[in-house]
């Protein structure tokens, strides 16, 4: 069998644009698809266009008319699905419903990726409120893809780097900090910590791999499962000293998400107190949970430690 035709939907956005990459190096026939919605974007045309010089495929499609999404997929085996859903940026995680409709439609996708890539929702019933929104959305897809009886795989990728590493999980900022950081708690809570280019080689990888079929596929290579701590510690040592650190409370945090009435800061303080206070992506084991591990199934990335990472912001 060849490899599998992929159409990426979101493709222009910070997870899209990866997977579009990595599909093409992996050697697969892949489409994008290009909204009518996307307007005067000037950066997002010219992203599309860069794919196209790539050797992407670019297919017109909108969610606002279904027979178009159809054709669209009717084009690929394997659909991806890579649209926001944080609440700082655009927030569009149901709009996929159309998506599905349009699989099950088409008849002929044999599997399904649709937009997840952070933490595991059906882990996260509990999660605070406003973050909570996204989790039971994308649990509302998870269920209408499995009633349409569409394959599927669903990534979990925890934390991207950009947004979690490079700046010492420091909150509002994206750079990490020369001579003070904030500890959550004790710092020693761990944490899965990704880069997102290999979150995207790893799930190209999946496509069409039988483990992952109808299966939940976790990004979690091992020496990348380091707490804040040791994450400080090793911008310290591409530094060549040592930060004053201070230590904020879970109480802080939680005082914090109250007084504010800014919904995406608010969602993201739930996030945090989740992954640094309760460590929900670690306090569980992922074979237990009849799910696969990306490094483990894939063994021949050579995925970047964060100490590599954290090497270009210094």
């Amino acid at each position: 069998m060849g490899k599998s035709r992929v159409l990426v939907v979101g493709a222009t956005g910070y997870i899209g644009r990866r997977i579009v990459k990595a599909s093409l190096a992996q050697g697969h026939t892949t489409y994008v698809l290009q909204r009518p919605e996307i307007g005067l974007d000037i950066e997002k045309v010219q992203m599309l266009l860069s794919f196209k010089k790539e050797g992407a495929i670019l297919v017109e499609g909108s969610f606002s008319d279904h027979q178009s999404l159809v054709e669209a997929v009717k084009k690929a085996d394997v659909v991806i699905c890579t649209m926001s859903g944080v609440h700082f940026r655009s927030h569009n995680i149901l709009l996929q419903l159309k998506l599905v409709d349009a699989i099950k439609e088409a008849g002929n996708v044999k599997r399904f990726l649709p937009s997840e890539f952070g933490m595991d929702p059906s882990r996260m019933g509990h999660a605070l409120e406003p973050g909570k929104e996204t989790f039971d959305q994308k649990m509302v897809i998870r269920r209408a893809i499995e009633d349409a009886n569409i394959p599927f795989t669903y990534v979990v990728a925890n934390c991207f780097g950009g947004y979690f590493a490079g700046n010492l999980s420091q909150f509002a900022t994206l750079i990490p900090p020369r001579d003070k950081v904030s500890l959550y708690g004790d710092g020693n809570v761990k944490v899965i910590f990704m880069d997102e280019d290999d979150v995207a080689t790893y799930t190209i990888k999946a496509i069409d791999d039988p483990r992952t079929l109808n299966k939940t596929m976790y990004v979690a290579p091992p020496e990348n499962i380091l707490s804040q701590r040791q994450l400080v510690e090793e911008w310290e040592k591409l530094l060549g000293r040592k930060l004053e650190k201070s230590s904020i409370s879970a109480q802080e945090i939680l005082a914090m998400l109250k007084g504010t009435d800014d919904v995406g800061a608010k969602a993201g303080l739930g996030h945090f107190y989740h992954i640094f206070y309760e460590g929900c992506l670690t306090n569980f084991e992922i074979e237990e949970e009849g799910h696969e591990e990306a490094s483990k199934l894939y063994p021949e990335v050579n995925y970047t430690r964060m100490h590599q990472y954290l090497k270009i912001y210094v």
